[in-house]
């Protein structure tokens, strides 16, 4: 494989118009290689935007000479063109949720496993200097030993009724968009050791898909939880609340802290609020060198396999605790 990776991409929604595709044509490890969209008006256009080649076929992108693959469709459709992907031996970078249910996922992981590719779950808040400081302070002991993380992510009703996260066999509801965040930052500080206790979901009896809900989580072994909220039809929330033996850490803006936004952290403890100013970061651009990193590492794609299996096994969990 040439130093600068070859990608595709594989849909055309606004997340990769907006964040990936201008990330990928500036990053220094990857060369865009193609775009593929049935949309052929939009194809040709970011196409022509991004100085790439049109697709107008799924398959003719992946079976071109390409190395990896970037996969913004809708959640129903990553599991299909995931797997056609993999089985081509491409490395695979694929929107949240990684697949509808955890047989999918699993499924996926063994095939990336089998054929040692990097499978990646796109949760770019991971990559952002904010979540780091916060590991730091967490792992320095600046709020004592965690007895409770909270998080909730939600926001009003899209005005577009089409609005794909409403379409059931698409793969929408909450849980899997907003609901994944939550999700996954218990599982980064809980150390993938969870289980659901209990949870609820709201569901809509017209579009029959989940539009808000919440859950319990609990550490195997220990009395640390996380409690999770999200939803489509809530007050704006994007929060992170670290609750400790000393102290408590608070942070507003942990999912979507995007290039121009200006984070913050505060620490609360021994009746003093200190708040911590942070200077912007780019996680769209610091995912993509994890990828390219993780392409190159075992250890990083045995770690993004067992993720993305207890990711999907947890979502499965709070769907069935909430029936």
């Amino acid at each position: 494989m040439d130093d600068k990776i070859k990608l595709g991409v594989i849909g055309g929604a606004d997340i990769a118009k907006r964040h990936l595709l201008p990330n990928i044509k500036n990053h220094d490890k990857f060369v865009l290689h193609g775009i593929a969209s049935r949309d052929t008006e939009k194809g040709n256009n970011l196409a022509n935007t991004f100085s790439t080649k049109y697709y107008a076929n799924y398959l003719d992108l992946i079976n071109s000479n390409i190395d990896c693959v970037y996969i913004p469709l809708p959640n129903g459709l990553h599991y299909k063109w995931a797997k056609l992907a993999l089985e081509k031996g491409l490395h695979v970078l694929v929107e949240k949720s990684l697949a509808c249910t955890f047989n999918d996922v699993f499924e996926l992981n063994k095939i990336a496993k089998k054929k040692n590719l990097s499978l990646v779950e796109n949760f770019q808040f991971r990559f952002h200097n904010q979540l780091k400081i916060i590991y730091s302070l967490v792992d320095k002991g600046e709020i004592g030993d965690i007895r409770q993380v909270r998080s909730s992510f939600g926001f009003p009703p899209f005005r577009d009724k089409d609005n794909i996260r409403y379409n059931k066999l698409l793969g929408g509801g909450a849980l899997l968009d907003a609901g994944a965040y939550t999700v996954k930052i218990s599982q980064l500080f809980l150390k993938n050791k969870i289980f659901v206790a209990s949870s609820s979901l709201n569901i809509n009896k017209e579009q029959k898909i989940d539009t808000w809900g919440s859950a319990y989580l609990k550490q195997m072994g220990s009395a640390v939880t996380s409690q999770i909220s999200f939803g489509f039809e809530n007050f704006y929330q994007n929060e992170l609340q670290i609750w400790g033996s000393l102290g408590n850490l608070k942070c507003s803006r942990v999912f979507t802290a995007s290039p121009d936004v200006d984070p913050s952290i505060i620490i609360e403890k021994n009746d003093v609020k200190t708040i911590h100013n942070l200077p912007r970061d780019n996680h769209f651009k610091g995912m993509l060198d994890y990828f390219y990193t993780s392409i190159m590492d075992d250890d990083k794609k045995e770690s993004e396999y067992a993720e993305n299996n207890e990711q999907a096994r947890i979502i499965s969990e709070i769907r069935e605790k909430s029936l």
